[in-house]
């Protein structure tokens, strides 16, 4: 007959066992036990202040735009909400509510010694401060709508609501400055052109007037259009005196004293055109001194002209970049205003105790699983 085997003996607790249950209660129970008396029992109540808003920019429309009934009201800025969200974990703003509010106070409220893990421990570095922020301060940023919502904690609701409502201000301040710095830098080259086109038309206005004292003339051109009427004149009465000595010399004797007062009259009309067309600068005599005159006072005139367009481009360009930077404006849209709790919320006590348990029970898993694999190997 074949032989059978002893039956099993019953199981048995032995060392490895009891070592496994008291790593269990020393690595999980425990734990949970005196967090749940922390929380429960030494945890002051937290109350919650919500405000949620976005960066708006408005583009006003044209006036051409407004006669059809047309206006823009375009979304937030990704690159301003990225920077209002840097600034909403800055220490600069910290500082600013800690200075106006006194976070250490609030945060720390007489009483609080009995809860050292939740409350802040005053007064501390501005450092821990901001590390103090990011936890009773929670940020919210969706990167697609560009919304932000934050939760601002602290041990009264009033404070609470208190400190949201000045986070909010003090992000409308910081994007109005954003808005005024972008108006400015839209602006200031188009403001540096009027300028230089605003010194220009004034030198051009300073030279032409001090050349009109030095020459005591106002416009030349004026002078030589009497000039070359008095020469165009005189050429009239010597064709005519011209036409006379030829009737006389036809009609009469050589030595009638007619042609010699002809001939005399036409010499000194001759004379007189000559010493007009040197005045004109149109002859050698006089070396063109007044037509000198006429082309100085021309370029003085050709760059006022010049300096007046420039200056009125200028200017049209300047009041197109500021009506167009005060069309383009940045402002602060409050979807959901500071709300006041009526019930304390925080800390999520059963939340807070069930992640500690898990956890303690992972890290009790884990090594017990090493120290039984360690065992195993021997």
């Amino acid at each position: 007959m074949p032989s059978i085997k002893p039956t099993a003996q019953p199981a048995r607790l032995r060392s490895r066992h009891w070592a496994v249950l008291v790593s269990f209660v020393i690595m999980v129970v425990l734990p949970a036990l005196v967090s749940g008396w922390y929380l429960w029992t030494r945890a002051e109540d937290q109350y919650a202040s919500r405000v949620g808003f976005s960066v708006r920019r408005e583009d006003a429309s044209s006036a051409i735009e407004l006669l059809g009934g047309i206006t823009n009201l375009t979304g937030s800025s990704s690159t301003d909400t990225d920077i209002l969200y840097e600034f909403l974990q800055s220490q600069e703003l910290v500082a600013r509510i800690d200075e106006e509010l006194d976070l250490r106070a609030i945060w720390s409220q007489p009483g609080m010694e009995a809860d050292p893990i939740f409350s802040y421990d005053a007064p501390g570095t501005i450092e821990d401060l901001v590390d103090h922020w990011g936890r009773m301060v929670g940020i919210y940023y969706d990167n697609a709508t560009g919304l932000i919502d934050l939760r601002v904690l602290a041990f009264d609701p009033v404070d609470a609501r208190e400190i949201a409502q000045k986070i909010f201000d003090e992000s409308s301040t910081m994007i109005n400055q954003l808005s005024a710095i972008a108006r400015e830098d839209a602006i200031s080259y188009a403001r540096d052109e009027l300028d230089q086109a605003e010194s220009r038309l004034t030198a051009a206005r300073v030279a032409l007037a001090r050349w009109r004292n030095d020459n005591q003339t106002v416009d030349p051109t004026v002078d030589t259009a009497g000039q070359m009427g008095l020469v165009t004149n005189l050429q009239a009465q010597l064709a005519e005196a011209l036409i006379e000595l030829d009737i006389l010399r036809e009609t009469t004797r050589l030595n009638d004293p007619r042609i010699t007062q002809a001939e005399r009259r036409i010499s000194v009309i001759e004379e007189r055109i000559d010493a007009e067309r040197a005045v004109l600068g149109t002859s050698a005599v006089g070396g063109g001194a007044f037509a000198d005159l006429v082309g100085q006072y021309e370029r003085l005139v050709a760059d006022q002209e010049f300096a007046e367009r420039a200056y009125t481009a200028a200017l049209a360009a300047f009041d197109g970049a500021r009506n167009e930077a005060r069309r383009q404006s940045r402002y602060l849209a409050a979807h959901v205003q500071p709300t006041l709790a009526e019930a304390s919320q925080y800390p999520d006590r059963p939340t807070i105790l069930l992640t500690i348990t898990a956890f303690a029970f992972l890290i009790w898993s884990v090594a017990v699983l090493l120290a039984y694999s360690l065992r195993d190997r021997r």
